[in-house]
């Protein structure tokens, strides 16, 4: 039986198709997972639900790997879930689950982002993405830790759906000077990190390494 991934705006499905053979589902919600198959011997989480609906549970997730199951996060709510549950044997994987793991990030509103549901495209852009960019523009020395600190304050304090790429080129205009404005812009525009799609290839690729003849302990 193939691993079942639930993926939204993450990473494009076509591009994930041609990582691994899954079957993808949208971004998972409470009782998806218990609603699977029961042979489904993987599943990934990248992409889950934040509002509207109820977000996948903590007890689901485990019952699944009671169940045999291997279960593979990161990225976003799969991040965020594999942080607080791997030590129950959730496997996480990329820079999110690293930072939400050594509480580096807290809040579900740093990956958290709107989509449109029947395109799955991200709307708006999450504040982790924000946050690794601006953490690389200090070590460069682009810009200084006062500098990034105000930057991460000020955009932390738009509500999440309104945090896109233009907000990100507004506060950086209005809060550095000049000279600093033009070398971030320029250093995002040379190369700016989309740090969710990398994670989500991160959970594709562990799960498609994993031997198909592993065993899975309950």
């Amino acid at each position: 039986m193939k691993p079942v991934v639930f993926l939204g705006p993450s990473l494009p499905r076509q591009e994930a198709m041609a990582i691994l053979d899954a079957d993808y589902h949208p971004p998972v919600k409470r009782g998806d997972i218990p609603a699977l198959d029961p042979g489904v011997r993987f599943i990934g989480i990248i992409d889950g639900v934040f509002m509207g609906e109820a977000a996948v549970g903590h007890r689901e997730i485990v019952e699944r790997m009671r169940m045999g199951a291997l279960v593979v996060g990161g990225s976003s709510m799969g991040a965020l879930r594999a942080a607080e549950l791997r030590d129950l044997g959730m496997v996480g994987v990329g820079k999110v689950f690293e930072m939400y793991s050594d509480g580096v990030i807290e809040g579900d509103d740093e990956v958290a982002l709107t989509f449109n549901p029947e395109t799955l495209e991200a709307m708006s852009e999450p504040l982790v993405n924000m946050r690794v960019n601006l953490d690389r523009a200090l070590q460069e020395g682009i810009i200084s830790a006062e500098q990034r600190g105000s930057m991460i304050d000020a955009l932390k304090a738009i509500y999440f759906p309104r945090r896109t790429m233009q907000r990100l080129s507004e506060t950086v205009t209005a809060l550095l000077d000049r000279a600093s404005s033009n070398r971030l812009h320029a250093f995002f525009d040379n190369g700016y990190e989309d740090v969710k799609k990398g994670d989500a290839i991160e959970v594709l690729r562990a799960i498609s390494k994993t031997p198909k003849s592993a065993k899975m302990h309950p």
